[in-house]
This record gives structure tokens, C-alpha cells and sequence, in this order.
């Protein structure tokens, strides 16, 4: 089956903006991710979403999922469970390794699932 490709415009705008924030993600009193290099992906009438470099991530509560999904604006995604003590957060970070063009400044960087994770914007510390 051939996956439609659509490009954002004026009926599903897309932009994706440099942060100048701290923006902290965690789980619980947890953190598991702290960057300034965050990028915010504005969608349609979705919220925004902070996509995260993956270097900021802790590696150590990443675990591979094989969940996909598919994006007809953005491409593949796929997908990390959460590992903590005591608990696993299944498929709760996506990430899209090779984004169409229109939004190609998102590979390298994850987003989490705001029902699994806490993801705060705080100001920049100088």
C-alpha cells in the first residue's frame, strides 16, 4: 500500500520553531529529559509540541518499542516505552528518525505523550 504524503498549508498549517526556553520533562518527582535546544511544532488546531534533542533524554529509561504509526504530513514515527523503578510507561515517546522535508528539523529530537509525562517550559537560565 503507498502512504499519502501531504504537505501542511493554508488547510493544515505545520511550523516548527527554535526554542529559547529550558523545557524539563519528567515523570513523577523523575526528570528525564532537560534541554534548551528544544524545538516547538506548532499543527493545525493541535497543541504545540516540544520535541526534544534525544542526546537531552535519559538513555537510561529508553527502551526500543515496535510500535510505528504513520503521519501523512510528518512520516514514520516510532516509538520508546519508559523504564523506571517500579514502572513502564509504554509507547510513551515517539520520534520521527527520518521526517518528510516539511518538518525535517524534528529528526534526532523526541516529544512524549503529555498523559504519561510532565513536559514544563521554564525560563532560560542565563
Amino acid at each position: 500500500m503507498t502512504k499519502q504524503i501531504k504537505e501542511p498549508g493554508p488547510d493544515h498549517p505545520i511550523t516548527v520553531e527554535a526554542g529559547t526556553a529550558r523545557i524539563v520533562a519528567r515523570v513523577g518527582d523523575t526528570v528525564i529529559a532537560d534541554t534548551t535546544s528544544a524545538l516547538t511544532l506548532r499543527e493545525a488546531d493541535y497543541p504545540p509540541v516540544h520535541y526534544i534533542p534525544l542526546e537531552d533524554v535519559d538513555p537510561a529509561v529508553l527502551r526500543d518499542s515496535t510500535t510505528q504509526t504513520y503521519c501523512p504530513y510528518k512520516g514514520d514515527a516510532s516509538y520508546y516505552h519508559l523504564a523506571l523503578p517500579g514502572q513502564e510507561l509504554t509507547d510513551a515517546v515517539w520520534v520521527y528518525r527520518t521526517p518528510y522535508p516539511s518538518v525535517s528539523t524534528i529528526a534526532g529530537h523526541v516529544a512524549f505523550y503529555p498523559d504519561r509525562v510532565t513536559v514544563e517550559e521554564q525560563p532560560a537560565v542565563d
